[in-house]
């Protein structure tokens, strides 16, 4: 009984292309790996998201909690149609993004969190899952919300979103659209990467998602010691 209860419970998936995955070379030179990542790789991910809860800068507290609300209800089946990418230095998590396809022609836009801060990293992040979603997926719009005025910042005017009326599926402020001409109108300005990915780069971020230290990710939000605080 509980297996047939658990098949009911488990929403239908619709079929998704896979992302192909590219590397961004950063200011400092280094090359990030940005990747789509299945469920197998939550676990790990909801360790390297944990230390954010006690971060009330620029809302990293919420945006941690949320996504790893996320994660969890994708990785026990409990959300419909979600993708999550990763970004990888040398195999060390970066950053995480994940949006869930209300619809074939519909995105929502969950969240960004950036674990490494100064390199545009979010931004870079948030680019590529906007990829996905228009270039892969071929949706014709996504919506977006923001938790922080940062977020405010970096999607809405940067990329000059479109208002809506209604709610986000996250609740919050005023929903706002990015839609397919809008996409596009950005893209050379802030969509990065070259593909292919080079074998040896590509072999090390698959080979081990390495998560920093607490003490380490705490250092690179806050941008100062723990101890210092």
């Amino acid at each position: 009984m509980d297996m047939e209860l658990e098949a009911y419970l488990r929403p239908p998936e619709m079929p998704m292309v896979p992302y192909p995955p590219k590397v961004i070379t950063l200011a400092t030179s280094g090359k990030m790996i940005v990747r789509q990542v299945d469920r197998d790789a939550v676990p790990i991910l909801l360790e390297a998201i944990k230390p954010t809860f006690e971060v009330a800068r620029d809302y990293y507290d919420i945006v941690g909690v949320r996504l790893y609300a996320e994660l969890l209800g994708w990785y026990r089946y409990r959300v419909r149609d979600e993708f999550c990418l990763v970004g990888q230095i040398d195999g060390l998590l970066v950053g995480i993004v994940n949006t869930r396809c209300y619809s074939p022609e519909l995105g929502m836009s969950l969240h960004t969190l950036a674990i490494e801060r100064g390199l545009r990293i979010g931004a870079h992040l948030f680019a590529a899952k906007m990829e996905y979603s228009f270039e892969y997926l071929r949706q014709e719009e996504v919506l977006i919300t923001a938790e922080s005025p940062i977020g405010f910042r970096r999607w809405m005017i940067e990329y000059g979103l479109e208002k809506r009326d209604g709610q986000h599926e996250l609740g919050g402020a005023t929903p706002y659209a990015l839609t397919r001409e809008l996409y596009f109108r950005n893209k050379s300005r802030l969509v990065a990467g070259e593909r292919p990915v080079p074998l040896e780069l590509m072999q090390v971020a698959e080979r081990e998602i390495i998560v920093a230290s607490e003490e380490d990710i705490l250092e690179k939000i806050l941008g100062v010691k723990r101890r210092e605080i």
